[in-house]
């Protein structure tokens, strides 16, 4: 491989030499694997999963049977009611604005104990000014920061002992930030120390990137409500698109409503030939996953050989399938990226440059040389162009592949390292 591919020594001693240590933590990922893979083909031998629920639906999309089993197996998977998986969700940032639309009304109050969520929600809630924002219609809002990368309990019991809240927002992966993600152990206590001060608070949690990571989810620890997109874990690099909501039915009532129409909840919403890409999606999903996790363990292994600062760890547990880098100027960040999107199935020739994207202040660097626009599932590495200069890197269908996309970055990253080297001398 590494004559065809022509990477370069130093890459390769490098990737010799970390190859042997993570073992041990891929065994690891797929124990996991297995023990998903099993309650995935659990749920689809409970539901009776045939052809038949291939088909598709039009127009309004009554009498989806497809949809319905779909519906069906995440409710199981996520040990909880109900659940919405449909295609009208555009990405997993719609979905949670949908969400937060169903469940909140004029003088509620969203209280975010993870901190700040991700920039592209800064509008939705309105920490950014935004006519149509939460903001606007009257929902107010607060957050609480982590400490030490988990929550601050006795500021959330305090909280709650003095304001009346009526949605608590978690957001478990780290978004554009250097946290950690939060794992299930945090979420369980967290939600724990809510419920015994007010139960009919709605918990509801950020899934995206987390999914199947683990062997429970928020839901199997007293989430009412977890919220993702189809274009990261669970849509297994095969859904084109799709968002999806799961927990108690009476709010997945209200999501559907906020989604199409008051009194239709939802019986509605055409599936227009996603059932089956959804079906076979989270029928791989769990085995793309620890590809994806792999491919992050790997990543942080060789860096943090190179004296790179990473996050997390290779030897610590993961909790989402991303891994942050420290590169400290934008130059190294751009490199890496470049080579991420060099070693890509799909766009490999593009010179990418950082630009403006909707819903972010600065300049963002992407690569994603993907099957489906934006698929976080699949290899894929960006940052925005700001101190300390992190890159976010997630995804990978495959293992084979994404090793050598993390080849052709490091070596594209040691390029820039030698050229300042020399530059210096």
């Amino acid at each position: 491989m590494k004559e065809k591919l022509k990477i370069s020594d130093k890459t390769w001693a490098v990737y010799q030499k970390v190859l042997p240590k993570v073992k041990t933590m891929f065994e690891k990922i797929d124990e996991i694997n297995e023990y998903n893979t099993a309650k995935v083909l659990q749920a689809f031998w409970h539901h009776k999963v045939s052809e038949a629920h291939f088909a598709s639906s039009s127009g309004y999309g009554y009498n989806d049977i497809g949809r319905e089993v779909i519906e069906n197996i995440y409710a199981d998977i996520f040990e909880c009611e109900s659940a919405l998986v449909r295609m009208q969700f555009v990405s997993g940032s719609h979905t949670l604005a949908k969400t937060f639309f169903a469940l909140l009304r004029p003088n509620d109050l969203l209280l975010s104990i993870s901190g700040r969520p991700y920039d592209t929600l800064h509008e939705v809630i309105g920490i950014k000014d935004n006519p149509s924002s939460l903001k606007s219609f009257g929902i107010l809002y607060d957050e609480i920061d982590l400490v030490n990368d988990d929550f601050d309990y006795e500021k959330i019991k305090d909280y709650l002992h003095h304001h009346s809240v009526k949605v608590i927002e978690i957001q478990r992966s780290k978004g554009y930030s250097s946290r950690k993600s939060l794992s299930i152990e945090k979420i369980a206590k967290v939600i724990k120390l809510i419920k015994e001060i007010n139960k009919d608070i709605i918990v509801m949690v950020d899934n995206c990137y987390c999914e199947l990571v683990s062997k429970q989810e928020p839901t199997s620890v007293g989430a009412d409500l977890v919220v993702g997109s189809l274009i990261k874990n669970l849509g297994g690099g095969i859904a084109l698109n799709g968002g999806y909501v799961a927990g108690k039915k009476e709010l997945i009532d209200l999501v559907g409503e906020s989604l199409y129409l008051p009194g239709e909840k939802t019986l509605v919403g055409p599936t227009l030939g996603a059932n089956k890409m959804f079906l076979q999606g989270l029928y791989n999903a769990p085995s793309v996953v620890a590809s994806s996790l792999k491919i992050g363990v790997l990543t942080s292994a060789m860096l943090e050989e190179l004296g790179y600062k990473v996050e997390p760890k290779w030897d610590e547990e993961k909790v989402d399938i991303v891994t942050n880098i420290w590169f400290l100027n934008p130059e190294d960040l751009i490199k890496y990226c470049e080579g991420i999107q060099s070693g890509s199935a799909i766009d490999s020739f593009v010179k990418i440059v950082p630009d403006d994207m909707p819903g972010y202040d600065d300049k963002i660097i992407m690569a994603s040389g993907s099957f489906v626009q934006g698929s976080s599932i699949e290899l894929s590495c960006d940052g925005p162009l700001r101190d300390p200069y992190l890159a976010y890197q997630q995804g990978g269908l495959n293992y084979e592949a994404g090793k050598i996309g993390v080849l052709k970055a490091i070596d594209k990253l040691l390029e820039v390292s030698d050229e300042e080297t020399k530059n210096n001398l």
